[in-house]
């Protein structure tokens, strides 16, 4: 009994570890690690520092994590009612609220301060007002108003503005990158309400498609985002901070997503708005692979 008891006590440490990184909204910060991580890298001008690129990459998925935590904590009832995020593990009742509460700080102040220590005070300040806008001003704005989607595209933008200020400080450059990020998460953001619009709608959020069950400010919001989205990811090739091979490849998929999101816009179906999100996360990985390939 004794040697069974040890395989079953590992296997809940594994469980409740899993639980604890399910808070942190995992697959967002990839985004928030790649994002920052390239910021750094385009905007440095000289050989990079590596504990200076280390501390801005983990301090800002730290905060990150954090904010997405204490997020999950505020949203824990609206969870319950949609059947997408109801198995997360406050409304499923596998971390309780203080737990989620005091591991959300944690790691917020632990990114704050290595930030700070070890990055750049700017740096720090960016991270600031990234939990400042995603928790104090999006999280609550999210269950009144559908422009919170775009509200809540501001702190989503700022991981590669960190980066970059990390390196560099703020300067044109590091701004188009925060421009691009931006505009790129409206048509994903249209995306992902419409698939999922009835959640939406049972947890009482007023995203667009279901204030406009007929789908089209959504899909004027995916294509207007989306053709903004293709002179404005031709700026850092203008700007230096990337090459001509950049500034062509960064058309050819702007063109492609602005396609998606036409036809999103035009169908207002399922298909087409699988097709756009599934396109939108292939867009930008594209995109930051090309910016950084061209720099070498």
């Amino acid at each position: 009994m004794k040697d069974a008891a040890v395989p079953a006590s590992h296997a809940d440490s594994l469980r409740t570890l899993a639980d604890y990184v399910a808070l942190t909204k995992p697959r967002l910060n990839v985004l928030v690690v790649a994002t920052s991580a390239a910021g750094f890298y385009l905007g440095a001008t000289a050989a990079i520092n590596p504990l200076v690129f280390i501390a801005t990459v983990a301090g800002t998925t730290l905060v990150a994590g954090g904010a997405a935590a204490l997020n999950q904590l505020y949203e824990r009832d609206t969870d319950a009612m949609m059947k997408r995020t109801r198995t997360r593990p406050l409304p499923d009742g596998r971390i309780s609220p203080s737990e989620a509460r005091i591991f959300g700080l944690l790691l917020s102040a632990s990114g704050l301060a290595l930030l700070f220590l070890y990055s750049t005070a700017l740096a720090s300040l960016l991270a600031l007002a990234t939990i400042a806008i995603y928790l104090a001003v999006y999280t609550p704005l999210k269950r009144r108003s559908p422009i919170a989607t775009l509200v809540g595209a501001v702190p989503g933008a700022l991981p590669p503005l960190i980066g970059w200020t990390a390196a560099r400080g703020i300067t044109l450059g590091g701004l188009s990158l925060f421009l691009i990020v931006f505009l790129w998460q409206i048509p994903h953001f249209m995306a992902i309400a419409w698939m999922y619009r009835n959640d939406y709608s049972a947890a009482g959020f007023p995203m667009l498609p279901v204030i406009d069950p007929t789908g089209k400010r959504a899909g004027q919001q995916a294509v207007g985002y989306a053709a903004a989205l293709v002179p404005v990811s031709i700026i850092p090739a203008l700007v230096g901070v990337s090459g001509l091979i950049y500034a062509g490849v960064a058309a050819v998929l702007g063109a492609a997503l602005l396609m998606l999101a036409v036809r999103f816009s035009a169908t207002r179906s399922d298909e087409s708005a699988r097709r756009l999100f599934f396109g939108s996360l292939l867009y930008l990985p594209l995109i930051w692979i090309t910016m950084i390939a061209d720099k070498l």
